[in-house]
């Protein structure tokens, strides 16, 4: 590797990820054999779910020649890159004085950001919660309230049994 210029700035998240994963990061499930942290670890854990991920140096550059005319801060570039906004509520916190500066222009930048830079992996919702009541049974079936099942998978009344001495209902004849 040739280093071009010590500590030349800030770097975006793909930078990062692209030299994580040249270090060998991604080529080891087991985080044995790299010489990588647990630190960097955690990093490129964090960078392959974010937008970071899908980017490309061309998309990176391609970014950074449409947005030349709006003379945006170098801070607000790499933080355009890294979180990739979507929408005008987005890019907002990201540009001092956003509608100051750019007004109607804003929503074309957002656009472009839409156009240029990929999508982040998509995020797994959690599944809904059903609100329907299930019995606490070993196959799930319904069974009065008034009933239990048995080893055998029997259903008897509960005055039926009585607890033994372990405090297990035990079926009484």
């Amino acid at each position: 590797m040739k280093i071009k210029e010590a500590n030349a700035g800030a770097l975006t998240n793909f930078e990062v990820l692209d030299f994580l994963r040249s270090r060998g990061a991604s080529k080891d499930p087991t985080r044995v054999i790299v010489p990588i942290a647990p630190s960097e670890f955690k990093v490129y854990d964090y960078l392959v779910e974010s937008a970071a991920c899908n980017q490309t140096k061309e998309h990176v550059k391609e970014f950074l020649e449409r947005c030349k005319s709006y003379k945006l801060a170098k801070a607000e570039v790499l933080n355009i890159i890294n979180l990739r906004p979507s929408a005008l509520v987005e890019i907002d916190p990201i540009i001092e004085e956003s509608e100051k500066r750019f007004g109607e222009q804003l929503e074309e930048l957002v656009n472009w950001v839409v156009e240029v830079l990929p999508e982040p992996p998509t995020q797994k919702l959690p599944e809904p919660e059903s609100n329907e009541v299930k019995e606490d049974t070993v196959d799930g079936k319904n069974m009065d309230e008034d009933k239990m099942e048995t080893e055998t998978g029997e259903q008897i009344d509960k005055d039926q049994t009585e607890p033994n001495e372990d405090g297990e209902q035990i079926v009484v004849s």
